[in-house]
């Protein structure tokens, strides 16, 4: 089996949600938790690498990301995709573009496209300029997020900011025109030394021009739009079979919750309000080492049924007052121990499906759990499949903060049934 894609993600739940778009068009896809290691040798058509580079230091993120990419090229990759999320979450500093650059360097390539689109979860670019459900970034959710806080909605203006070169836009007039009206556009802003372009997009048919279009770039940079794009322009593959070794295995499951995001605070306000739950209170994450214990014990003590809650998410105002109380970084820090403490405790107690919202609560359970790669399986909703261990009875379903309807925490137990 040849592969055909190399995708290098800078978050978990990033490498879930574009895995679950490339398995839904018919790729053999396998995802890899951190560097593989040099002697790993897998058989797919896509590989997703997923690390946790997107808030680290910017070394750590660029010697990752070309750790990784070397690890592609080794085994015969055509083709390479540094997936971010699709609200381009990052600092002035970084991470997306010193990574951009590095990955740009290592392949003597000098251009390349800037695309976090998702249409079918809200996110569109107009005019270089990114929205999240038609608000403009800067004023959506992600004005308030705790460690990488989105006060400017241009692509452009953010990308430059924390780059080595220029970038420029593709607007959605010229995407309407088709792939080769597209492909003109990225070779005359080439010609004109832009390093980066922009591609609008504001619905599925841009997706299939633009995937249409980038068909000859050796790297593209983006959220799981695109890489939808593209795997629907190569077409012809069997979704299903894709799908079936990453089914959910199993029999119990329990929920996870660290997302402070929007979406997520209505899916637990909706979960919980029915299912047996409980909120993680902070001062005990930093000061009690038997409060992990202490809550796998009481998940293991609930009734048969609807799988127990366990969350730390909670409105941006009661975040602002335990940010003030503890310090921001403290408090992130502490609670994510203390989910990663957790889940090898649950697991011992007999879990073996988890379901977990937030990228940085995702990384951090599944690195717990000591699980090298994924199979993937069948999407929950758009961009979250459920994932099953390779060579383990266990499966996850791995949710970037902002996705999935109310609802998805029942979505997720249901299709696993």
């Amino acid at each position: 089996m040849s592969m055909r894609l190399g995708v290098i993600a800078d978050d978990f739940t990033g490498a879930t949600d574009i895995a679950g778009f490339l398995v839904a068009n018919g790729l053999r896809t396998v995802q890899i938790n951190g560097v593989p290691p040099a002697g790993l040798d897998v058989a797919a058509e896509a590989v997703v690498v997923s690390l946790k580079t997107r808030s680290c230091p910017v070394e750590e993120a660029v010697s990752q990301s070309l750790a990784s990419l070397e690890w592609l090229r080794a085994r015969g990759c055509p083709q390479f995709f540094f997936k971010y999320c699709s609200t381009f979450d990052s600092t002035p500093r970084g991470n997306i573009g010193p990574v951009t650059d590095a990955l740009l360097d290592a392949l003597g390539e000098d251009f390349t496209v800037i695309c976090p689109v998702l249409p079918v979860n809200g996110r569109t670019t107009y005019c270089g300029y990114l929205f999240v459900n038609g608000v403009p970034l800067a004023e959506s959710g992600m004005r308030d997020h705790p460690v990488t806080p989105m006060t400017d909605s241009n692509l452009m203006r953010l990308m430059d900011a924390q780059s080595r070169g220029r970038t420029g836009s593709v607007p959605s007039t010229v995407m309407d025109q088709g792939p080769d009206a597209v492909r003109a556009a990225l070779a005359r802003l080439k010609d004109e030394g832009f390093r980066y372009a922009v591609l609008d997009a504001l619905n599925d048919a841009h997706l299939v021009v633009m995937g249409q279009a980038v068909a000859g770039m050796r790297l593209v940079t983006g959220g799981s739009g695109l890489a939808d794009g593209m795997a629907r322009a190569w077409g012809g593959a069997d979704a299903a079979a894709a799908a079936a070794e990453g089914k959910p295995a199993g029999g119990r499951a329990v929920v996870l919750s660290g997302s402070c995001s929007s979406m997520t605070n209505a899916q637990v306000a909706a979960y919980r309000g029915v299912a047996p739950s409980v909120a993680v209170d902070v001062a005990r994450c930093l000061s009690d080492p038997g409060y992990a214990e202490e809550l796998a014990g009481w998940a293991a003590g609930q009734p048969v049924g609807l799988a127990p809650l366990i969350y730390a998410t909670m409105e941006p105002a009661r975040l602002r007052e335990v940010q003030a109380r503890f310090g921001a970084a403290e408090a992130s820090a502490a609670v994510e121990r203390f989910f990663g403490a957790l889940a090898p405790r649950l697991e011992a107690a007999g879990f073996d499906r988890f379901i977990v919202a937030g990228g940085e609560t995702s990384g951090v359970v599944t690195q717990a759990l000591g699980i090298g790669g994924f199979h993937i399986g069948p999407q929950i909703a758009p961009g979250v499949p459920w994932v099953r261990a390779i060579g383990r009875p266990l499966s996850l379903a791995l949710k970037s903060g902002n996705f999935g309807q109310e609802r998805f925490f029942f979505e997720a137990q249901d299709m696993a049934d």
